[in-house]
């Protein structure tokens, strides 16, 4: 079973909820810091911004979203959360698929030097 909460180079995440074909996390980044670009083989993900502004690449798209907007990523699609601002970022991602493991992340880059932990196959569904 995944861990319900965990702390990352950029920020942090916390599941606040899960269930059959779903997992919500809130997820904190801190200013400056970006997620890897990656995609998901298994699942899409909506995402709600809360607090602090956003700067998302969707498929090689950079969409900009501040309190209350929100960005949806289709499956597969290669993505990232960057906080270019001085303040938290706050997201509620609504992940929605078959799989919502940790291990189905496919890095594609990565500030962090991740992309060797590439894992997009899941261990067990």
């Amino acid at each position: 079973m995944s861990p319900m909460s965990e702390s990352r180079p950029w920020g942090s995440w916390h599941v606040i909820d899960v269930g059959q074909g779903y997992k919500v996390k809130r997820i904190h980044v801190h200013p400056g810091q970006r997620l890897s670009y990656q995609t998901h083989a298994h699942r899409s993900e909506h995402w709600v911004v809360i607090y602090g502004m956003a700067t998302c690449v969707v498929d090689g798209v950079t969409i900009v979203a501040g309190p209350g907007e929100s960005i949806d990523v289709g499956q597969g699609a290669a993505h990232r959360i960057t906080n270019q601002h001085a303040e938290e970022l706050v997201i509620i991602e609504v992940q929605r698929g078959a799989y919502t493991g940790e291990d189905d992340i496919c890095r594609l880059e990565d500030d962090y030097g991740r992309v060797d932990e590439v894992r997009s196959e899941p261990t067990s569904m």
